[in-house]
């Protein structure tokens, strides 16, 4: 089975490539902009924008049997695939909550400096959504969809310190403004859940999943 990484992210790439997957990337241009929604169905629902954007690349009509997490979305496409070649296309999406309000990447340098300073000396969660979508040929087998949700505590920061760490310019890609596995790890003074769920992928659910889906074809 083909793993194809509907996905940009580095982190998720390295994540995938240390769990031992051998796998392909082709980033999706889906459309991000949603309805706020509950995180956990926000996340879940982008992941499957993501994936299907790179499903649709390559055309993928659909089969019977599909347990499908969003009943609602139009599958009726064409397809141009090998007969016999099966594809397991993923996608994710990560989002971080605060007192209910999911913050996403930071728009600018002030909306970063705003974000890290709510998340200052308190806890908050971290979901992270995937969507797999299984594919033959020219059908399309099955998709599934979850998410995790991870606590994270982060202490008291230095009006200097978040200053600091803007200027470094890695809080601009990543959701709520940090980067665990980066100068942020600093930050964070403990985790209650997968720490490869805040980072972008939650590696130990995915390997679950994937494990079932190929033992089931």
């Amino acid at each position: 089975m083909k793993i194809i990484l509907a996905s940009g992210s580095p982190r998720r790439r390295e994540l995938l490539a240390q769990a031992g997957y051998a796998f392909t990337v082709e980033v999706s241009d889906a459309d991000e902009d949603i309805t706020a929604q509950s995180p956990d169905r926000l996340v879940e629902d982008l992941s499957y924008r993501k994936a299907m954007a790179v499903v649709m690349a390559h055309g993928i009509e659909a089969g019977s049997g599909i347990q499908d997490p969003f009943p609602d979305k139009d599958l009726d496409t064409e397809i141009i695939a090998p007969e016999d070649e099966d594809l397991l296309f993923i996608g994710a999406d990560t989002v971080v909550v605060l007192s209910d309000e999911i913050l996403g990447k930071p728009e600018d340098e002030a909306d970063a400096a705003r974000m890290l300073t709510e998340l200052s000396g308190r806890t908050h969660q971290v979901y992270t959504g995937v969507c797999l979508i299984h594919t033959r040929g020219r059908h399309l087998l099955e998709r599934r969809a979850f998410s995790e949700c991870t606590d994270v505590i982060m202490r008291k920061l230095s009006a200097k310190e978040i200053h600091d760490y803007i200027a470094s310019g890695e809080p601009m890609d990543k959701a709520g403004a940090y980067g665990i596995q980066g100068k942020a790890a600093v930050f964070i003074s403990g985790i209650r859940g997968d720490y490869y769920n805040v980072v972008g992928l939650p590696v130990c659910h995915l390997a679950e999943e994937i494990n079932r889906i190929t033992s089931e074809y």
